[in-house]
């Protein structure tokens, strides 16, 4: 039996530092799928993320601030908040209400966009959800423009 010496003079991989430019955004990885095609079904992380999902994730966030502000014009013109706990909010403090309700979707766009390639049911992964919540989000600012535009001729 021969004996093999271990020849390696020093570890070859680098520490990271505590403040690393892939954890700032400034740089970004190279992994955008699985790396193995055998683990079908599970979820997959990846170190960067397609464009069409930034620029869907962006949309949602603008719309939410779309729906903040045709809100209180709702509320402004006779309207009522139907939501109990965003009606406490606002009776309370409108910028509490604002910044609670950016902040909620917020959160939970990072979350779907953290999650975006997990399979939820069958075919339909978590970026199938957030693009259901962005045609939700447009159909409901058309609904508030409807409402405003209503509210405009009975004034």
């Amino acid at each position: 039996m021969a004996n093999i010496s271990n020849n390696r003079s020093q570890d070859r991989r680098q520490g990271m530092p505590f403040f690393c430019p892939f954890h700032l955004g400034i740089k970004t990885g190279r992994r955008v799928g699985g790396r193995r095609t055998t683990n079908r079904g599970e979820a997959v992380y990846v170190d960067y993320y397609a464009g069409h999902l930034m620029l869907g994730t962006i949309a949602i966030l603008f719309l939410s601030i779309g729906d903040a502000f045709f809100t209180l014009n709702i509320l402004a013109n006779g309207g009522e908040e139907l939501n109990w706990l965003m009606a406490i909010l606002i009776e309370d403090n409108v910028e509490k209400f604002v910044a609670f309700k950016l902040a909620l979707t917020s959160m939970a766009l990072i979350l779907l966009v953290i999650h975006h390639n997990v399979q939820l049911i069958g075919g339909i992964r978590v970026r199938h959800l957030k693009y259901m919540v962005l045609i939700g989000y447009s159909a409901l600012i058309g609904y508030e423009l409807f409402l405003l535009g209503l509210a405009a001729t009975f004034s």
